[in-house]
């Protein structure tokens, strides 16, 4: 797509001139979604193969959004083959979101900046629609093309060439593909239509969900510092990349969902590529790190918790609950500083090479130990909130 931007203040939003190009690209696509391909089907009706097309498609658009503009060159959470950045880069073309230069760029401003409404170039604090799409529609000062914070993509050859021809990719895979299957198919203008219009509609859609919906519904179980929130539900649409306020906190981890059930086929397909040479140097935070987040975002709810009901609790009863969390916050600030010791420990053998493999185990028996002392923790915790209740 052509160049996208964000605002600095109400008054600059209304000067901001328009984009012409993607007001009328998203406006056409739109249309013909609801209006021709509807049409289309009830006066002709869609084989089977242009409906498994159109799944197919979503999924390699979606997925090299995810995995590759996302979390392989966004945030760099792992490497991959150049096999596999090639099928990023054509399916991410196709997903017409921006060349990776730019997508990546604006990304790493939006994590720099979050909610700021001068520098973040979707800032939820500006409304749904200014951070679901709006931004994209006026030159929005904060949105001017910086590429100061993307050096490293930048020595990328194949990145340098997709950003180069980055129009004639987008008119090759957005109708070179679809109307190539559709021929194949023998459903020449339902493929087209499934595959190619309604597919890139609603791509779009889903991953502009992430900066609107996902600062906006849902839960902050890491980290109140912004307004990113972990909802479920956008996690299916979007293959994973609902749990977003755990991302906004661990940007550099490949998962965005931490826990073994959390719906999150973009870390299933990373961790699975491993196996067979794809992907390599997977990043993940150590887990006393998640649990020590979600223990002081634990302490504050219940701390708050606390100042709710004291009013109408009696003093004793306050007195002895702040005792109480008084008493868990000091254990919790020890294993804080013990995890701290031992990860200081760990690194200087590590460093120094002398660690020998028992004294490897050792170590990683002491951060087992106190990752166990905050999982504990955080059960007495969820048990002190349900009497504060």
């Amino acid at each position: 797509m052509p160049k996208s931007s964000a605002t600095v203040q109400p008054s600059a939003a209304r000067s901001a001139p328009p984009i012409w190009v993607n007001i009328a690209l998203f406006s056409l696509t739109f249309l013909a979604a609801i209006v021709v391909v509807p049409w289309y089907g009830i006066t002709h009706g869609y084989s089977a193969a242009a409906w498994v097309l159109f799944g197919v498609f979503l999924a390699a658009n979606e997925l090299s959004i995810t995995a590759g503009y996302h979390r392989l060159w966004a945030h760099r959470t792992y490497e991959a083959h150049w096999s596999l950045r090639v099928l990023y880069l054509i399916f991410g073309t196709m997903a017409m979101q921006n060349s990776a230069w730019i997508w990546c760029s604006g990304h790493r401003r939006h994590h720099l900046n979050v909610d700021d409404e001068e520098l973040d170039p979707y800032s939820a604090r500006r409304g749904f629609w200014f951070s679901h799409i709006g931004w994209m529609l006026r030159e929005y000062p904060s949105g001017k093309t910086d590429f100061s914070n993307i050096p490293d993509l930048r020595r990328d050859r194949m990145l340098a060439f997709q950003h180069r021809h980055y129009l004639a990719l987008v008119l090759l895979t957005n109708l070179g593909l679809p109307l190539l299957a559709g021929w194949l198919t023998g459903d020449l203008w339902g493929v087209f239509l499934l595959a190619g219009v309604l597919r890139l509609v609603v791509s779009h859609h889903f991953t502009f969900f992430i900066n609107s919906l996902a600062h906006m519904w849902g839960s902050r179980p890491y980290t109140e510092d912004n307004t990113a929130r972990d909802n479920p539900v956008l996690a299916v649409l979007t293959f994973g990349e609902g749990y977003h306020n755990f991302h906004h906190i661990f940007a550099h981890d490949y998962r965005n969902g931490v826990r073994w059930w959390q719906w999150d086929p973009t870390k299933w397909l990373i961790a699975g590529l491993q196996f067979v040479g794809l992907t390599r140097k997977l990043k993940r935070t150590p887990v006393f790190q998640i649990q020590r987040a979600l223990l002081a975002m634990q302490f504050a709810r219940a701390q708050s918790s606390l100042e709710r009901v004291a009013p109408t609790a009696a003093p004793s009863r306050i007195s002895e609950l702040r005792q109480h969390i008084s008493r868990e916050y000091d254990s919790f600030l020890a294993a804080v500083a013990d995890w701290a010791k031992v990860k200081e420990q760990w690194l200087t053998e590590k460093k120094r090479a002398v660690a020998e493999h028992w004294e490897h185990t050792s170590f990683q028996l002491r951060f087992k130990e106190l990752e166990q002392r905050l999982r504990l923790q955080r059960r007495r915790l969820r048990v002190l909130q349900a009497q504060l209740a």
